[in-house]
């Protein structure tokens, strides 16, 4: 059978990141019982940082991303880059014009903290705020299909991850990458394969294997 062809957008830094590309690139090789795809480029709005470096280690080809990242430039992206489905693993620009049924994305967090700058240490911080004020009880990994808001498409698994009282923002940021690197590939072969789903249009026809609804978000 012939794989879906996966690509990833993956900010990282100018000099390093791209931990969960990496992930999802040696899982889909070393162990395609947890994640069947052919994943056929990584792309990042970093020219040369951490994300091409390790593209360029693992031999998968490297797209740069030029602004204006503009629907435009995602579509031109797309279309001389063709592939089934997008996964944004990390990847902290907007994304205009993508096929909403084809792309989803993974959040260091539950998807309330989400949208504009909720990323990196800020994003853990603020679940520790609203954890000191009582509001919540854990953190989690989230992941969804996209629409044309910041984490607001329709979300179709959340994990909870532990919260100490002792926690600063980058213990919990190494805690939510621990389990990342465990569901993210299991999950994204779930959506590869086309176990989850949605038309990209209504939220309520969005499908999910029956083990999986216990991972739904609340």
């Amino acid at each position: 059978m012939e794989l879906s062809k996966l690509g990833i957008f993956a900010s990282g830094t100018p000099t390093g990141g791209g931990s969960g590309a990496r992930n999802l690139i040696l899982c889909s090789r070393r162990d395609p019982a947890i994640l069947r795809a052919d994943i056929v480029w990584v792309a990042s709005n970093h020219e040369s940082g951490g994300v091409r470096t390790m593209a360029d280690e693992l031999g998968v080809p490297f797209i740069h991303i030029r602004p204006p990242f503009t629907a435009e430039t995602y579509q031109r992206l797309i279309k001389a880059n063709p592939a089934n489905y997008f996964a944004l693993s990390g990847y902290i620009k907007k994304v205009f014009g993508l096929p909403f049924d084809q792309a989803f994305n993974i959040h260091p967090a539950p998807f309330r903290f989400g949208g504009p700058g909720m990323y990196d240490l800020f994003v853990h911080q603020a679940v520790l705020d609203a954890f000191h004020r009582q509001e919540i009880t854990h953190s989690a990994v989230s992941m969804g299909f996209i629409n044309d808001q910041y984490d607001r498409g329709p979300g179709f698994f959340e994990i909870p991850v532990p919260i100490y009282d002792n926690d600063e923002a980058k213990d919990l940021q190494e805690r939510v990458k621990g389990f990342e690197h465990k569901w993210q590939p299991i999950v994204t072969d779930l959506v590869v394969n086309g176990q989850i789903g949605w038309d990209g249009v209504h939220p309520e026809s969005l499908y999910v294997p029956p083990e999986f609804r216990q991972y739904l978000p609340a």
